[in-house]
């Protein structure tokens, strides 16, 4: 069947937009690349597109000498890992306890978590709270407060009313209790939903900054957005060639290779190449994972 002529004119508007949108959101991320692999005193000239005109490594060099970047990237790494890893487990036990219809209070529990979504305490109780517990200036406040997501747990809990009632049964004929059932039966069957909302979970730990500015003091313990904030909010080109021996910074001010816009692209490349290399493993997740909490019970 030949396809109309008014077909093929919707489908080369569709085509035209998806490019076209799919230009408008590389173009930044690609601008910013070149920027940080570009020479600091030939980008201030303006005109740096998507390709550095004077290629250079000066940029990630000066970065890569700050300690401050280093140690706050081993505190993300292992907020992302730790904090993805309890948050999933966590989350996935809370959500399969909802979805047993035998549970005595189910319906007043899941109104009860629902609430959570829409209203909070606010600012000021929580950070008496997180005093008050014992998490102030501790790498626990990254992980404790996020275990249980509520959005995360309905997409749990849907997935798991829709699995057959004969698995759980067979299993528990086998002779496994709850927690026999849970992570041999239930748990390996949920990878799809697993994949999706751990690559959300971890994205999420791995962008927040927030929380490190209010609840640490000490700066070993900031994340690397939080560090990253500090460098763009502050005088970037200063603090960072504080790290630097005399000879670097000689080099640097003489050949004036490194300037303030250049050094924040190459600290942001640093900050957020690492999660979007994560993207390409868990992609075929996304569409199987994410239409789980549409089906209705």
């Amino acid at each position: 069947m030949r396809d109309s002529l008014g077909d093929r004119i919707m489908v080369i508007c569709i085509y035209t937009f998806l490019i076209l949108f799919a230009i408008s959101t590389l173009y930044p991320f690609l601008n910013a690349l070149a920027v940080s692999f570009n020479q600091g005193l030939d980008t201030s000239k303006g005109g740096i597109t998507i390709w550095p005109r004077v290629f250079t490594f000066e940029n990630y060099k000066v970065v890569f000498k700050d300690d401050r970047l280093m140690s706050g990237f081993i505190v993300s790494v292992s907020r992302t890992v730790i904090g993805t890893l309890s948050s999933i487990l966590c989350t996935a036990i809370f959500a399969y306890g909802m979805s047993k219809r035998e549970l005595m209070g189910r319906k007043y529990y899941m109104v009860m978590c629902i609430i959570t979504m829409y209203f909070g305490g606010g600012l000021i109780p929580t950070f008496m709270l997180i005093r008050n517990i014992g998490l102030m200036n501790s790498f626990w406040v990254f992980i404790i407060p996020g275990l249980i997501g509520v959005w995360n747990m309905i997409i749990f809990r849907t997935f798991f009313l829709g699995l057959p009632n004969g698995l759980e049964e067979s299993a528990k004929i086998d002779g496994c209790g709850n927690w026999g059932t849970f992570f041999r039966i239930v748990l390996p069957l949920s990878g799809p939903v697993i994949a999706t909302l751990a690559l959300f979970t971890a994205v999420a730990h791995w962008n927040e900054w927030f929380l490190a500015g209010i609840y640490i003091s000490d700066q070993k313990l900031y994340p690397i957005q939080t560090i990253l904030r500090q460098i763009l909010l502050s005088n970037i080109v200063s603090e960072q060639a504080a790290n630097l021996d005399s000879a670097s910074i000689a080099h640097m001010q003489k050949a004036k290779t490194v300037t303030s816009k250049s050094l924040s692209m190459a600290t942001m490349m640093v900050a957020t190449l690492p999660i979007i290399c994560v993207y390409p493993f868990v992609q075929k997740y996304f569409v199987k994972g994410v239409l789980v909490g549409s089906l209705k019970e």
